[in-house]
């Protein structure tokens, strides 16, 4: 009985490997056991970064939102702890955008909670 091989499949999986791994440098981009463990480490990169990311983009807003407050004269901190015992329904995300894009809107807002 001749010698079974799914040349097919094994061959997919390869290319699909070397596909994921096009554009690195040397051998990381074309041998095939070089080329595995960077597309893993890749992977594995792009899974810790996809939740650093938000990390990330929360400490940028409040750095925006602080250095809009100090503008103003008040610090970060007693922005916040006003507009929480205000009640004004505002992210981060959109104070930080109004302290960048709109500052008059932003100082109409501390305004408000002063």
């Amino acid at each position: 009985m001749p010698r079974s091989v799914n040349s097919v499949a094994s061959k997919a999986r390869r290319k699909k490997i070397l596909k994921q791994a096009k554009g690195n440098w040397g051998a990381r981009g074309n041998v095939l056991t070089v080329a595995k463990h960077t597309v893993e480490k890749g992977l594995q990169y792009a899974y810790r970064d996809r939740r650093n990311k938000k990390r990330e983009f929360r400490a940028l807003w409040i750095q925006r939102i602080n250095a809009g407050a100090r503008l103003h004269g008040m610090s970060y901190s007693q922005l916040m702890g006003k507009i929480h015992n205000n009640g004004v329904e505002l992210n981060r995300k959109v104070l930080a955008d109004l302290a960048m894009n709109h500052p008059e809107a932003f100082k109409a807002i501390v305004d408000s909670v002063k």
